[in-house]
Parts: C-alpha cells; sequence; structure tokens
C-alpha cells in the first residue's frame, strides 16, 4: 500500500508543479467555463496581487456569470494598478449600471468615451449612466454621440427618447421611439409606452393611433377602447373591448364592455355581461349601480330598487345610490321608502332641485299637503328656471295645494 500512496502524491505533485493557474483561467474563459476561470484566477491573483491583468480577468470572469457585484472591486483594482485602461473604466461602468449604481458609473464611463470617442459602446453606456443619475440633458448628448457613430442603433434611439421625455420634449421623444421600434422589432412593445405618455399629455388623439397598431394586445385594446368611450364614439369601443376580453377576458374588461354597449344604446347586450360579473363579485358597488341602471331603464321598477337598495348597503354614505333608489321607488309609487332615501340624500348634504321636486312629488301622493306644498315652493326658489317643466307642474300643484288648505 505504501509505495502506492507514494506515487499518487508523488504525480499531485507533479502535476500541480506545472499547473499555470493564470493560463487555466484564461483556457477556462475561452471555453465560457466562468466559475472553473474565476477559481483560477482567485488563485493567481493569490500569488501575485500587483498583477492588473490577472485582476481584470478576474473581473471578467465575474461579469460573464453576471456576478456584477464581485466583478466590480476587481476593475477598481485593475484601476488603481493601471489608471485609464479603457477595458477595465468600460466594464465597471457598466457593471455599475447593472447594479443599479448609475452615477458611480458616470465617471468610468466619461473616461472610457474620452478616451474611444468614436466608438459607440463607451458612448452609448455613458448616456445610460447619466439618464440613470438623473442628468437627461448630458444623456441626451451622450446617446446622440453614439448615434452618430451608429445610426441605426436602436438601443441608442430608445435611450434618447428616453432622455427627451425626462426632458418634457415629448414630440421629439416620439420621433425617437418609433425609430427604435423601425430599426428593431423588439423595441416595438416600448410604443406603448409612448401611448400612455401621450394619455398623460392630454393627446387622446395620437395615443389612439399607437394603441391601433397594436390590434393583438389586450391592454393596447382596453385602452383604446376606454379613450374612444371618452370621445363620445362607443361604437368604435366595442370591437377594441371585445378584441381585449378574447385574449384577456378580466372582469374589468367585461365591465368596459357593459359600459360601451349602454352608451351605444344596446343595453340588451351588456345586461348579460354586468349580471356575469356581479355572479363573480356581488359586492362590487359600481356593477351593482350599473345593474340597477340597466333595469331599471328596461321598466323593471322594483327590481332595480333592490339592486340600488343592496347598493346603499355597500356604501351607505353615497348619495348618488339613494338618489337613484329614490327616484325608482317613486316612479314605482313606492313612497314612504322613497321619502325616507330623499331623506338620506338630505343627510348627506347632497339635495338638489329635482330631489326637492321629488320630495313635494311624494308628500303630494301621501297627501301630506302642508309639507307638499313647502317642498313645490321651495323647488321653484331653487330651480331658477332650469327645469320649465317641472316648474310649470310645482306652480299648478301649489295654487291648487293652497285651495285645498284654505278650505
Amino acid at each position: 500500500m505504501l509505495p502506492s500512496i507514494a506515487l499518487v502524491l508523488l504525480l499531485a505533485f507533479q502535476t500541480g508543479s506545472q499547473i499555470n493557474p493564470a493560463e487555466q483561467g484564461l483556457k477556462a474563459l475561452d471555453e465560457k467555463r466562468y466559475q472553473a476561470a474565476i477559481d483560477s484566477f482567485t488563485q493567481a491573483v493569490a500569488a501575485d496581487p500587483k498583477d492588473f491583468s490577472l485582476h481584470f480577468n478576474l473581473a471578467l470572469a465575474y461579469s460573464l456569470m453576471g456576478k456584477n457585484a464581485e466583478a466590480i472591486p476587481e476593475y477598481k483594482k485593475t484601476l488603481e494598478l493601471k489608471p485609464g485602461l479603457f477595458e477595465a473604466d468600460l466594464n465597471v461602468g457598466i457593471s455599475l449600471l447593472r447594479e443599479k449604481r448609475a452615477a458611480e458609473a458616470v465617471p468610468y464611463l466619461t473616461d472610457a468615451a474620452a478616451q474611444k470617442a468614436q466608438q459607440y459602446r463607451p458612448n452609448y453606456y455613458l448616456g445610460e449612466a447619466w439618464l440613470g443619475a438623473g442628468e437627461p440633458a448630458k444623456a441626451e448628448q451622450a446617446y446622440t454621440a453614439a448615434l452618430a457613430i451608429d445610426p441605426k442603433a436602436a438601443a441608442a434611439e430608445l435611450g434618447l427618447a428616453h432622455a427627451l421625455v425626462k426632458q418634457e420634449k415629448l414630440e421629439a421623444a416620439a420621433a425617437h421611439y418609433k425609430q427604435a421600434a423601425e430599426l428593431n422589432p423588439g423595441y416595438r412593445d416600448d410604443l406603448l409606452e409612448l401611448g400612455s405618455l401621450y394619455e398623460t399629455a392630454k393627446q387622446p388623439e395620437q395615443a389612439m393611433a399607437i394603441y391601433q397598431q397594436f390590434p393583438d394586445n389586450p391592454g393596447a385594446q382596453e385602452r383604446l377602447g376606454e379613450l374612444l368611450l371618452k370621445a363620445d364614439r362607443p361604437a368604435d369601443a366595442i370591437p377594441c373591448f371585445q378584441a381585449a376580453i378574447a385574449k384577456s377576458p378580466t372582469q374589468a374588461n367585461r365591465a368596459a364592455l357593459a359600459e360601451a354597449y349602454l352608451k351605444n344604446k344596446e343595453p340588451d347586450k351588456a345586461l348579460p355581461l354586468v349580471e356575469q360579473i356581479l355572479a363573480a363579485d356581488p359586492d362590487n358597488f359600481e356593477l351593482r349601480m350599473l345593474h340597477g341602471r340597466i333595469i331599471r331603464d328596461q321598466r323593471k321598477f322594483p327590481e332595480a330598487a333592490e339592486e340600488f337598495t343592496r347598493a346603499t348597503k355597500l356604501k351607505p354614505d353615497d348619495s348618488q345610490a339613494w338618489s337613484d333608489l329614490a327616484s325608482v321607488l317613486v316612479i314605482g309609487e313606492n313612497y314612504p321608502p322613497a321619502l325616507a332615501a330623499l331623506d338620506r340624500v338630505a343627510a348627506l348634504h347632497a339635495e338638489k332641485p329635482g330631489h326637492v321636486f321629488l320630495r313635494a312629488i311624494v308628500l303630494d301622493k301621501m297627501r301630506d299637503l302642508k309639507p307638499a306644498l313647502a317642498a313645490y315652493q321651495r323647488f321653484l326658489e331653487l330651480s331658477h328656471g332650469e327645469f320649465p317643466n317641472q316648474e310649470f307642474q310645482a306652480r299648478q300643484r301649489s295654487k291648487t295645494l293652497e285651495k285645498e288648505i284654505n278650505k
């Protein structure tokens, strides 16, 4: 046994004596065995810590493995030993950007761009650094320099668009969003960001023009539909919401389609959508109110009253729910609860002339003559000629009630 052990130990010693960690690291890098490269260069650095190339190659191996936090100090050590090394300046800047440390990346990338002013990469990444550091005007200059070198660089076009947006130059930015998408289809979805920016800038027509380019994107179709609804174009909005539902059948999309049907005077198509949503989400206040209004317009007053009653229980302090409940109760000639609903509207400080007129009608129908007369008269004081038909009715009933009261 002893001779064998000795042989093994001797072979291990001889083999180890022939290993050059730096060469092994380079070989591993070439073969894309990055962890092996890290191990070899770590060993080499320990043996010769003053060799800048070893630190650089170790940093590079870390970078290629995506370990940017570990790469950064090795690049910095490289620059400490070899100031102004372009590759180290560039790579440490990129690593810092990947670690979301843009402001720290700026000086390194500034040096890199100064050394290689005619190269695209240092100028592009300098633009990224300035943008991340909150200096969009300086970022604009760097991206512009990068595009002067490579006019077909889609990434620089998009970066320039972002820099211009940060400077509130939306129209100038739009051209670069579009150019980026033309140069690289992978950037086409960034046009949706432009659409959102147009919306924020209150430019709905431009936003719609963007969203129309994405017929297969449910989010874009939903936004297009919403803008069309706001523009009072429900008929155009309907196919947008239908397309959105086909790919993304969310409750929000169904609700939006129901609203479009209603605005397009197609309540029968809206009703099943609303009922489907309510079946899954019975406590949805807005949809409960919408359902009540649909069936109210179908003259199903008792059913509508039930829906508005449920809505008031969901949001007891919502004056509109009480107002809608009061109106359907009056139409359905259910006067005592209608009066209670009107009282609730008044208690919420939301009473308007129309509510006062309804109160007068209710009291009149209940033959509570003096309060009815007072309500009619108060309505006439508040209406200021805005409701001529109701005002005529109020004057006529006031005269009649005064005669009955003074008998």
